[in-house]
């Protein structure tokens, strides 16, 4: 693949992340779903409204909600905070949960605490509340639950499990902040978990079961997909989307990946999306899972001509990384070798950045303001063509 057609693919492949970001942004998918006759009318009902956003989308979620008697909103420290004035930002800590977390847990345990039942308020929770919100329950230090929670990730348990025992050992999870409040509650929800169950999402903290309640998935990583292959269409291209949820170790599922890939007809895209998992070693170095499944699609397309591939992740955050992801192609191995990087060496020691970052080859975007996990996108080069 000369350099012409690897910018190419390289630009088109990007061009698709971009297209399945847009596809989940949190302003519009709040604002679509608040003119649902049901949601609206459940809004519109309330004597106060407050409104209440936590998670790594809840900046964006806010621009699509109305205006509110009382507002609350807790984000990802270094998070860009929202444009609208009118409302109480805290800022916490995520991946794992510190002394923030749990002054963010009791703050909103208050603020819920203030409404009463002739009011509503509005829920927006995305991917990355569960360390937002961190309050262990009588008889759990936070340095316990840290340390079962990091235990749990190490031996690469899934996202589900994972928010299952952070249920357990928490005051706030699982519905428990919801049942402070008298108030109705609508809890509108951008989906980070296979299945898109909202009461898994961010440990589902105001997903209660009461009755009059309303919960709503207003975005998920399937909507990303589609808005990518509807793009690639545009395009001219065949688009595939995989039915089976990208899932397990980053390895296995990045070799799986490019096996499939490699049996693309030409001018084809093939469009994955979820979330696997790293087992990690003793000192691990620095990566994450979307880094581990690129490379090691890159060993399965070695020599294959025509072929690129992206993965990333949609809140711009792969692991201990500062990349969202990673390109990747049938030459990667070749350029690697030349400069005397060890693929086997970087996946096994889980030393992926350093790796995709001597070759050039890393996405770097920064929070997104989203989070819908992740996505893996392959083309081939052929005769998709540009639509007029």
């Amino acid at each position: 693949m000369n350099a012409f057609e690897k910018n190419h693919l390289r630009v088109s492949l990007r061009e698709l992340y971009e297209s399945a970001l847009a596809g989940v942004d949190p302003q519009r998918a709040v604002k679509r779903a608040l003119r649902r006759p049901a949601l609206a009318r459940a809004v519109q009902s309330a004597r106060r409204l407050g409104l209440f956003a936590v998670g790594k989308a809840a900046a964006g979620m806010l621009e699509g909600a109305p205006e509110a008697d009382a507002a609350l909103a807790i984000l990802p420290k270094g998070y860009p905070p929202p444009v609208r004035a009118r409302v109480e930002l805290l800022f916490a800590a995520h991946p794992a949960p510190d002394l923030s977390s749990v002054r963010a847990a009791r703050r909103s345990l208050a603020f819920f605490r203030s409404f009463s039942d002739r009011d509503v308020v509005l829920c927006l929770v995305s991917g990355g509340a569960s360390s937002l919100l961190c309050l262990p329950r009588p008889g759990i230090t936070l340095a316990k639950k840290r340390a079962a929670v990091s235990r749990a990730m190490a031996s690469g348990a899934s996202i589900v499990e994972i928010n299952r025992l952070r249920k357990r050992l928490s005051a706030v999870k699982g519905g428990k902040l919801g049942r402070a409040t008298l108030a109705r509650l609508v809890t509108l929800v951008i989906s980070d978990v296979p299945g898109d169950d909202p009461a898994i999402v961010g440990s589902g903290p105001t997903v209660r079961g009461r009755r009059g309640d309303l919960v709503s998935v207003v975005a998920s990583n399937r909507t990303g997909l589609d808005a990518a292959a509807r793009l690639a269409r545009a395009r001219g291209r065949r688009a595939h989307i995989v039915t089976r949820r990208l899932e397990g170790e980053a390895r296995q599922a990045g070799l799986r990946f490019g096996l499939a890939a490699r049996r693309l007809e030409p001018g084809a895209a093939l469009l994955a999306g979820g979330e696997t998992t790293v087992t990690l070693s003793w000192r691990p170095g620095k990566g994450g899972r979307n880094l581990e499944l690129a490379l090691a699609a890159a060993i399965e397309l070695d020599g294959r001509e025509g072929i690129g591939l992206l993965a990333a992740g949609s809140d711009g955050i792969d692991g201990s990384s500062r990349a969202a992801g990673a390109f990747a192609d049938g030459a990667t191995l070749e350029r690697a070798r030349r400069r005397g990087l060890d693929p086997e060496e970087a996946l096994r020691h889980h030393d992926t950045e350093r790796f995709f970052a001597d070759l050039r080859d890393l996405l770097v975007t920064g929070p997104t303001g989203t989070n819908v996990c992740d996505w893996v996108f392959a083309l081939r080069a052929g005769n998709g063509k540009r639509k007029t």
